[in-house]
């Protein structure tokens, strides 16, 4: 059995040189083949120490027992600041509290029930789209990006991605997706406040390209809500949200900032996991053709269908499992610890690899293999406890986890319910680290008509 695709991993010693090189090309690839079993690794370098953990009762530690004693490391927000500012995905502290307790309650389970109507829109907007290619070769990380983006505009500020605004949103994020890597060097270099920070050519002028066009929106909402014309979608119930301690609403920067988030989580994300969901189920045909079967249950606009695409939700979560979006994370120890015998200096940066976890050797059975029945498996379930985070876990868990795990199969459900796709044994792609997890030369399926 041909096992999903991985990229390769480099040897276990290179010089800093080469790692620098390797990192910049690709995080994934950059790493020893050693971190698929280790529960734990120090990467020395005469500038910094960090320390990636895979041991499930550390990653409790850090995420869920002492969340604040572990904040998101502020390296992460050197290469992300011009674009998302002060948003919730890079704030900590007070601040982040604030942030939250404004945002969650739009993403509450009976709101999941409100914009599910949005989510159909999209998806059938997208099916419409692909018939006009069908039977021929397409790059379906593109057709995931552009659905993935049209949920977002039309749960958040419902218009579809045909609007002038939200297609030129769409367009600018593609540039600025392949400029920028999630995690860069300055993530794990302590690099003094007054050294310049170097981005990829055009990163910045995009990024303020993108936040210019969200503005445009977030000012357009403002003046319907002043005017008492706005709809009733996440846009505007953030915006009128108070937070219930201080009384404080976003004014129009701050919610500008976490507009951009939105995109980048919910349209990234989403993209990234539709599309390798789409390649595996090209790569298993027997497995597509039971999610076909079980999305004849997709006749009409009705929330409960959720529960009848069980199959879907399971490949799903195996493709997250697989390719989680955001492979890595970084927090930093705020004050001295010791883990598995280890002095970890206050200041020390605590890598979280869901890459890594979700492939753990010595934890996953067929680590490396596409199963989506692992998930009804004893394996499987305290797999899925403990050492399952594509959307983090704590406090800090992404609040729209639930949204993506409705959109996700719906999806994958309604392309796979009208057409068939396969894949290219010449062209197999391969995972590489973006903005999210994506192909490093596209992923292209035939797409035939069921």
């Amino acid at each position: 059995m041909t096992l999903p695709p991985k990229p390769p991993s480099r040897p276990n010693k290179v010089s800093l040189r080469r790692y620098a090189r390797l990192f910049r090309q690709d995080i994934l690839s950059a790493q020893p083949a050693r971190l698929y079993r280790a529960w734990m690794a120090e990467f020395k370098t005469p500038f910094f120490r960090s320390y990636l953990i895979n041991q499930p009762e550390l990653v409790k530690t850090v995420l869920k027992e002492r969340p604040e004693d572990f904040p998101k490391s502020g390296r992460v927000s050197e290469g992300l600041r011009p674009l998302l500012g002060d948003g919730v995905f890079l704030t900590n502290g007070e601040t982040w509290k604030r942030q939250r307790r404004i945002i969650d309650p739009a993403f509450e389970g009976g709101r999941l029930r409100e914009v599910f109507p949005a989510m159909w829109d999209a998806a059938e907007a997208a099916a419409a789209r692909l018939d006009k290619r069908a039977g021929g070769v397409v790059e379906i990380e593109a057709e995931t990006s552009h659905v993935a983006a049209d949920v977002i505009c039309r749960t958040l500020f419902s218009i579809p991605i045909e609007h002038h605004i939200a297609r030129a949103v769409f367009d600018e994020f593609r540039v600025y997706q392949r400029s920028q890597p999630l995690l860069n060097l300055a993530a794990f270099i302590p690099l003094p406040r007054w050294m310049p920070r170097f981005f990829s050519k055009g990163t910045k002028a995009s990024a303020a390209k993108i936040r210019a066009l969200l503005t445009e929106l977030t000012h357009n909402r403002r003046l319907e809500l002043d005017a008492g014309t706005a709809p009733d979608d996440l846009a505007s119930k953030i915006m009128t949200t108070a937070d219930p301690v201080t009384g404080d609403r976003f004014d129009e920067e701050e919610m500008v900032d976490q507009v951009a988030i939105f995109f980048l989580a919910g349209h990234e994300t989403s993209a990234s996991a539709l599309a390798w969901s789409l390649y595996l189920m090209a790569t298993h045909p027997e497995w597509q053709d039971r999610l076909a079967e079980e999305a004849q249950a997709l006749e009409d606009c009705d929330f409960s269908v959720m529960s009848k695409l069980r199959l879907s939700r399971d490949v799903f979560r195996e493709a997250l499992r697989l390719y989680p979006p955001v492979p890595m994370m970084v927090r930093e120890a705020t004050c001295p610890e010791r883990f598995r015998d280890r002095d970890l200096r206050k200041g020390s940066q605590i890598v979280l690899s869901p890459w890594h976890l979700h492939r753990h050797e010595r934890l996953w059975d067929n680590p490396d293999g596409f199963d989506p029945t692992r998930w009804q498996t004893e394996n499987g379930r305290i797999c899925g406890r403990d050492a399952y985070i594509p959307f983090s876990a704590g406090a800090r868990v992404c609040t729209g986890a639930g949204f993506a795990m409705v959109e996700g199969p719906l999806i994958l459900s309604r392309i796979l319910r009208d057409f068939r796709v396969t894949a290219d044994p010449a062209r197999v792609p391969v995972p590489v680290a973006h903005l999210t997890v994506r192909s490093d030369k596209g992923i292209w399926l035939r797409l035939e008509r069921r």
